[in-house]
């Protein structure tokens, strides 16, 4: 089949380097793309926020499949868009995205669901924001309504840090603070069928120690050997399989990616949020790990025929993603420096180490940074320390003036 991906990050080129692998993907196309899903796709200008020219770039490919990767063009409502134009389309409706557009959307329908997940109050004014900070105390969790590109949470001690933060946004969602370690859990549904994927855990502090700011995402790791066995079969029943039956009785359907952030605190597991698209870096381990075909299964998500997807197959090895990042990142990152090192990892790293572009663009013969996370290298082993080993490895190899990568990516994991 003939594939259209959106999207330029390194969650997109994770996901056009399994559909380049994938022998039933005939042509593969990108839009905008970058650098290195250039090596993999044909790359397309199209604006990703504007359903009408999405769906017209699909129907002049003749795209079988276009994959919507970010939340930006999912919330605008480009898979309608394409879906109006007879496409089978990966990615959630605009309402269904809401869940990810919108944190008090989403705990309206936790609560429907009977879904576990922090006790919060929705605030639009300074009075409510001082309420439900008093409530809840130290350490304040304070997140931003609407998208904010991962960037939109303050978690902080310092009540002050938290009240400008909620005061900065036109609607707040303030809870409590969940303890324990973080999990991240896709899930491929139609609406009706939900197929889980394997977990992974990311970092998003900036600096080594889960010191710094938050970002995007510092790196990831899968498997998780400190996990309950049957933790993805207690998410699929209580949190997965719920949410979707609660969305579809509501008249939007959610068909796409599901994204559970989960706590695994003293009390159970928690919904610390949902996304209604793949995860950054989480994607890049996962998907390194998945050896069913890729296509076939998102098409059976496009076309509500997932109940007919064979169980998938998984590599038993781990994967370890180390994500470099420019200077100044999340700050102000600084761009246009060149990048040094790929054809390297390419001679002495590849199979088992490869480089996924984020913020990335191509200047002449040079290929140079655009972004601030600027790329995710990707590693497998037959355990998290070679996975880890390797991933190193290959950011050693790789020259960025100024630019930062955390040295602790699935240290505790490896070493337990």
């Amino acid at each position: 089949m003939k594939v259209l991906v959106i999207g330029g990050g390194a969650r997109e080129h994770a996901l056009c380097r399994s559909l380049s692998l994938d022998p039933d993907v005939t042509a593969l196309h990108c839009a905008p793309g970058n650098a290195g899903i250039a090596e993999v796709a044909e790359l397309h200008p199209v604006d990703q926020l504007d359903g009408a020219a999405v769906a017209a770039l699909a129907t002049e490919l003749g795209a079988e499949l276009v994959v919507v990767g970010p939340e930006a063009p999912l919330v605008a409502g480009v898979a309608d868009a394409v879906r109006a134009a007879g496409i089978p389309v990966f990615g959630p409706s605009k309402e269904a995205a809401q869940l990810e557009g919108s944190k008090a959307f989403a705990k309206d329908v936790m609560a429907g669901a009977g879904v576990p997940t922090a006790r919060s109050y929705v605030c639009t004014t300074p009075a409510e924001i001082d309420e439900a900070l008093d409530a809840f105390g130290a350490p304040y969790v304070v997140k931003d309504d609407g998208l904010a590109a991962g960037k939109g949470v303050v978690v902080t001690e310092d009540v002050e840090r938290a009240r400008a933060h909620a005061l900065a946004c036109d609607r707040v969602v303030i809870e409590e603070y969940l303890d324990g370690p973080e999990v991240s859990l896709f899930a491929i549904t139609d609406g009706t069928t939900v197929l889980p994927l394997k977990p992974a855990q990311d970092f998003k502090r900036a600096l080594d120690g889960d010191e710094g700011p938050n970002t995007g995402g510092m790196g990831a790791y899968s498997p998780l050997p400190w996990a309950d066995p049957k933790l993805v079969e207690e998410v699929l029943e209580t949190v997965l399989q719920p949410t979707v039956d609660e969305l579809r009785r509501r008249g939007t359907p959610f068909s796409g990616l599901l994204y559970a952030g989960l706590a695994i605190t003293g009390r159970g597991v928690r919904v610390i949020e949902f996304n209604a698209r793949f995860g950054d870096p989480e994607t890049q381990v996962v998907l390194a790990r998945l050896k069913t075909p890729l296509a076939g299964v998102l098409l059976n998500s496009a076309n509500g025929t997932l109940e007919d997807q064979a169980p998938l197959s998984w590599s038993d090895e781990a994967a370890v993603t180390v994500v470099v990042a420019s200077h100044n990142y999340p700050e102000t990152p600084r761009t246009g420096d060149p990048i040094e090192g790929l054809d390297e990892v390419a001679e002495k790293d590849a199979p088992h180490a490869y480089v996924l572009h984020a913020g990335t663009k191509r200047d002449g013969d040079a290929i140079v940074s655009a972004g601030g996370r600027v790329l995710s290298v990707t590693a497998t082993g037959t355990d998290l320390a070679q996975a880890r080993e390797r991933a190193y490895a290959a950011v050693g190899r790789i020259r960025l003036d100024g630019s930062q990568h955390r040295t602790d990516i699935a240290r505790k994991a490896a070493e337990a």
